[in-house]
């Protein structure tokens, strides 16, 4: 940590980098929304069983804005890091005395409780008076986030429904009057409704222990998987684009889900990525449509970023360029190997030549031994 507020105090000295030097408190905005961001991809990549250091970089990127935001405030004499990190100290074990003051609680509800209650005693010291409750959600978050997070900060001082029942009733109601908001064709009638249901269903996710976040953006994860395997299906079926028919695209949607209904999940964390390595086919995308099919049946992932893609597994990420056919063999774990597998390779293109351990080749030539 000293070594990289140096670096950062460097950066921003005189003769140090210019664009550094330029920046301000609001300039810097978007990249610490951006790099939030990322740190969120990559541990949702790690949550469905993906490589652990791809993280620890986002969580550099994201304490380096945070060491850069210190260094602002100190040129100004406002605080440096050792105060942010005294702060955030002091607040920890002042809402923890259950921990730290050998306080008794009942149960996590009780924590939380108690929490809402410390809070309210710190802004009645602060500003002399207690406040809201809501006080502290962003009004900057994303707003299904912000729904979720009031919905939670008003249970915390009873305000919330007995049971799940009743929310899901609501949730029911919502939709009712959404429903004969759209019979109407009146738009802030229909807006006003959605929203409702929006707020209902954040509230949903509240009780049922599933950030809404969360899952909607798994959703967009499995929508981008499933919609990326239909593109390459149908160029592998050579389908012109934009001249595919629904029919065709649905076809192709439903083998995508099922493909990914079969593949069973990750028994542990696959290791840290330790090589890279890059192959060459004369097709590339003929190894794009199979590793997209047979990576996930491994417990691996096949990452896109713009019109890159690579497989990730443990221990190694590997790719493909454009080339004369690697002569290549791997060695790899496959945390998320099925009975199913070998009979996938095969119908997806490649090439099984032994199943105790599996040994195949993918469509471009690459031999891969799987060890379990």
């Amino acid at each position: 940590m000293e070594r990289l507020e140096e670096i950062m105090r460097t950066l921003r000295a005189e003769g140090g980098c210019p664009w550094d030097r330029a920046q301000d408190i609001r300039t810097l905005r978007p990249y610490l929304v951006e790099e939030t961001y990322e740190v969120l991809d990559e541990m949702d990549r790690v949550g469905e069983g993906g490589p652990w250091r791809a993280l620890c970089e986002e969580l550099g990127d994201l304490l380096f804005q945070i060491v850069f935001h210190a260094q602002l405030a100190g040129e100004l004499g406002e605080f440096g890091l050792a105060e942010v990190a005294t702060a955030i100290s002091d607040k920890i074990v002042s809402r923890h005395p259950h921990v730290f003051e050998g306080k008794t609680v009942g149960g996590a509800e009780e924590v939380l409780q108690n929490w809402a209650r410390i809070k309210a005693e710190e802004r009645r010291r602060k500003h002399g008076r207690e406040g809201s409750v809501l006080d502290g959600v962003p009004s900057a978050a994303p707003a299904l986030l912000r729904a979720e997070r009031l919905t939670e900060k008003a249970s915390r001082i009873g305000f919330d429904w007995p049971d799940l029942a009743g929310v899901r009733d609501k949730l029911a109601e919502e939709i009712e009057e959404l429903d004969r908001a759209i019979a109407s064709r009146d738009a802030r009638a229909i807006e006003h409704e959605l929203g409702d249901v929006l707020f209902s269903l954040a509230n949903l996710a509240r009780f049922t222990a599933t950030p809404a976040e969360d899952a909607l953006r798994a959703a967009n994860a499995r929508f981008t998987r499933r919609f990326h395997a239909v593109e390459e299906g149908l160029r592998a079926r050579g389908v012109p684009f934009g001249t595919a028919t629904l029919a065709q695209m649905e076809a192709l949607w439903q083998e995508a889900k099922a493909a990914e209904a079969g593949t069973a999940p990750p028994l542990s964390a696959p290791r840290a990525v330790v090589a890279r390595v890059e192959l060459t086919a004369p097709e590339p995308g003929h190894a794009h449509t199979f590793w997209s099919v047979i990576a996930p049946l491994l417990g691996w992932t096949v990452e896109v970023d713009g019109g890159e893609w690579s497989v990730e597994a443990p221990g190694l990420c590997f790719s493909y360029a454009e080339g004369p056919a690697s002569a290549a063999s791997l060695t790899i774990d496959a945390p998320g190997l099925g009975s199913g597998a070998a009979a996938a390779i095969q119908d997806a293109g490649g090439t099984v030549q032994g199943e105790h351990p599996l040994v195949f080749r993918d469509p471009v030539g690459t031999c891969v031994t799987v060890r379990v």
